[in-house]
């Protein structure tokens, strides 16, 4: 149970049983019967505490769409209520008639709007409610995530589709890094700050600070319970960090991961561009590197040292620091 809908459940009660008291006093037959006064009203607070508890998940969007179906319901029973067909007749079972009309139609039409709430847009032209099912999907930010710089990146593609959430004790993390007398941690501090610059200057990207404090050494466990509490991700680059919020149950996103999985392919037979930086171990190789850090060996490549080839992969080799891909050059090479 929600600990601030408790004590107010609480005290909503004990008003109820205190008003069955006083009725006693306003009503003077009454007062031999306090007791069981008092009973009725705890039963009446208990009995609107249940249904408020059953109620959980109706939302103001589904108190909307109910209250439209009995307008509309109580409408149509009025103009049949009211209509020729029913100015002649019995007196008892016209009024039945009207009775039934005023219970089975506002019934069936909350009914109805209840179950179509997502049109409501065709109902009422120019008026579209937002889904109550559709929330903006969250994910926290640290700040080796931030430091990092390649979230900037992502953030451009317009890939990532959530509402990005910075807490006030990261900022203020990031900016201790920044300030640091470490030339190093200082660098690495304004390249934080540097993308976070960035971030708010993309119009189409969801950012959103959120005030909340944390004493030094508490980071990691307040970024994961701030992810648990707005049921949001955390966007990390910290393993020790990915694997906190793993125990917790906070779903989370490594950049290092998706890096990995946005490597291409290296198939035998493609053709791939790479710049040659250096002379092989062989007479007439070169050596270039791909974006994610692979070695390119190329055959006769030397001659073309300094320049942007395009290569034929022959072969490729795994190790244990990534691929080595060994190529020849094509026809089409251009200088770089």
């Amino acid at each position: 149970m929600n600990k601030t809908l408790l004590p107010i459940r609480i005290v909503f009660v004990a008003l109820c049983a205190g008003a069955g008291w006083l009725v006693c006093y306003a009503i003077r037959d009454w007062d031999a019967y306090r007791g069981r006064a008092v009973f009725i009203g705890l039963s009446v607070g208990v009995l609107v505490v249940l249904v408020d508890i059953l109620l959980k998940g109706f939302s103001l969007r589904g108190l909307s769409a109910v209250t439209f179906g009995i307008a509309v319901g109580a409408l149509v029973a009025w103009l049949v209520g009211s209509s020729p067909l029913l100015e002649k007749g019995d007196l008892e079972v016209i009024y039945l008639v009207r009775l039934s009309l005023f219970i089975i139609l506002p019934y069936l039409c909350a009914v109805i709007a209840l179950r179509g709430k997502d049109e409501f847009n065709l109902v009422i032209p120019y008026v579209r409610f937002v889904p109550h099912e559709v929330e903006t999907p969250l994910v926290v930010v640290d700040t080796n995530a931030l430091i990092d710089g390649r979230i900037a990146r992502v953030c451009q593609t317009g890939f990532l589709g959530a509402a990005l959430v910075i807490p006030r004790f990261v900022l203020r993390e990031l900016q201790g890094v920044a300030d640091s007398a470490d030339p190093v941690k200082q660098a690495r501090g304004r390249r934080g700050l540097d993308v976070l610059n960035e971030l708010r200057k993309l119009k189409h990207l969801d950012l959103r600070i959120h005030e909340s404090e944390a004493k030094p050494g508490e980071v990691d466990a307040k970024l994961v319970f701030l992810a648990q509490a707005m049921k949001a991700k955390l966007l990390t680059t910290d393993y020790n960090l990915a694997k906190l919020a793993e125990f917790h149950g906070v779903p989370w996103l490594n950049l290092h991961t998706l890096a990995q999985a946005l490597r291409p392919e290296l198939v035998v037979g493609e053709t791939l561009e790479v710049e040659l930086v250096k002379p092989g171990k062989e007479d007439g190789q070169a050596i270039g590197y791909l974006e994610d850090g692979a070695m390119v060996v190329v055959n006769g490549g030397r001659a073309a040292l300094g320049q942007r080839v395009s290569a034929e992969i022959i072969s490729v080799l795994p190790t244990a620091g990534g691929k080595m891909v060994f190529a020849r050059l094509t026809g089409g090479n251009g200088a770089g």
